[in-house]
């Protein structure tokens, strides 16, 4: 919310936004460019801007006009609440009992709309970097979560433990090779997304590659986890799907993050597709910089290092 100037009206306004259940005022800008800085990092999903003079002007009846800038990367979740924004004038002018009855007759003030990044809710638009996350994160895990099982069974796991080297370089050896495998899929998902549905990418495309391989990182040390975990393939392949569909459900890719219940979102807030969700769509859609993601990319950092610190005190559980 960015507000030039304090009044009872502006106050009956938002009350009256409150009311409608999908808007939550939860910061005040103190300048437009902060205002777009927490929409392009994904802290909010709407921007309400109350001008200067805003009460007085509707008090002369010259009826301005209130701005409510929408973040349409999601258009599930920011067109119900824009399509509810059609009884606040007469909610908020019934809250303020000052104004002269022939300003309740008709319309006082106006609300603009502004849909930003997407104004023509054009789908592909929304779903396809939400596929770059979920087809990366589905074909790591079964990568890595194969790997310590497969070199069980098939008896070449004790090749590699009559060798010098430590549990941490072998996890790094087993990674290595599918980053450049995750990375050939992200350059492949990213060329059709653009090509085939004019998908377009707003921001550094050299910051999109660094932070998909964090991803790619990221979920490869979560699969090799498993692979410590599982006693053969078939529980390795079991244990990934399980990881799998809650990132599916709850990172906000089928379904808007803003409307699920608080459990639903701290849950999500664990999974890693849920952080790289916000980071693509951030740089495709929004031109988002590495300072307007900095909170998602220190969640997948510390994703990331806990499954390798698992991983390997797993692994020397299985050695010993």
């Amino acid at each position: 919310m960015l507000v030039h100037e304090e009044s009872d009206l502006g106050r009956s306004v938002l009350a009256a936004l409150h009311n409608t259940s999908y808007f939550a005022v939860t910061r005040v800008a103190r300048s437009e460019a902060e205002m777009d800085h927490w929409m392009r990092s994904g802290q909010v999903l709407f921007g309400i801007e109350i001008p200067a003079g805003f009460e007085r002007a509707v008090r002369r009846g010259d009826r301005p006009a209130l701005l409510v800038a929408a973040d349409a990367t999601d258009p599930v979740a920011s067109g119900t609440a824009l399509a509810a924004l059609e009884g606040i004038i007469g909610t908020a002018l019934a809250r303020d009992r000052g104004l002269p009855e022939s300003s309740q007759a008709s319309a006082a003030f106006e609300i603009r709309q502004h849909r930003r990044y997407k104004p023509a809710a054009v789908t592909s638009l929304n779903i396809v970097p939400g596929l770059l996350g979920t087809i990366l994160t589905m074909t790591m895990l079964i990568f890595t979560a194969l790997s310590v099982t497969r070199e069980v069974e098939r008896g070449t796991m004790e090749s590699l433990l009559a060798m010098p080297i430590r549990p941490l370089e072998i996890m790094l050896g087993k990674i290595a090779p599918y980053i450049i495998i995750g990375c050939v899929q992200a350059a492949l998902i990213i060329g059709f997304g653009v090509l085939l549905f004019e998908v377009p990418i707003e921001g550094s495309i050299t910051l999109l590659a660094a932070l998909s391989m964090l991803f790619i990182a990221t979920n490869l040390s979560i699969g090799y986890t498993f692979s410590t975990i599982a006693q053969n393939q078939l529980q390795a392949i079991q244990m990934s799907f399980m990881f799998f569909l809650p990132n599916i459900l709850l990172s906000g890719f089928m379904f808007p993050f803003a409307g699920m219940p608080r459990w639903a979102q701290l849950f999500g807030e664990l999974l890693p597709l849920t952080h790289f969700i916000r980071i693509v769509r951030g740089i495709m859609l929004k031109s988002a910089t590495l300072a307007d993601l900095q909170m998602e990319v220190l969640a997948l950092t510390g994703l990331m290092l806990v499954a390798m610190t698992l991983a390997v005190r797993r692994f020397r559980r299985t050695l010993d």
